[in-house]
């Protein structure tokens, strides 16, 4: 089970956000936040950012915080916190297995990923023999 605190995150609020609305749009039935609360939780920090109601549809309820400020991420860092707390939440928990990616690379990221792999190869599958002993 994996958790996260909301008071200190240990993250900065950049990855503190993106990570509580991922959980709020996951649709996890691990989670320990009910889901109107998730849903609740997208829609105040959405508003914070656009002129018009949510998305209904679930694929469509993301939100791209490129084009928001310093000041509006503080915001929904504060939303996300206060909502939470009102609702007795001290830590999010959710269980979930990491999963593959949902879209492939773009052709740019190719010689990136490509670099990165050469860096951090994945291991390999043979036993470890000083481990068997």
């Amino acid at each position: 089970m994996q958790s996260l605190d909301i008071e200190q995150p240990g993250m900065p609020d950049l990855q503190f956000v993106l990570m509580i609305l991922a959980l709020s749009t996951s649709g996890l039935q691990t989670c320990n936040v009910p889901e109107g609360l998730r849903a609740t939780i997208f829609d105040r920090c959405w508003a914070l950012m656009h002129e018009g109601p949510p998305p209904t549809e679930p694929e469509d309820r993301v939100l791209d915080l490129r084009a928001g400020t310093e000041l509006t991420l503080e915001a929904m860092a504060q939303t996300i916190r206060s909502l939470l707390a009102e609702s007795g939440f001290t830590r999010v928990q959710w269980d979930h297995p990491p999963s593959e990616p949902s879209r492939p690379s773009t052709p740019a990221a190719k010689p990136l990923i490509d670099r990165l792999q050469q860096l951090y190869p994945d291991p390999p599958d043979v036993a470890d023999p000083r481990r068997d002993a």
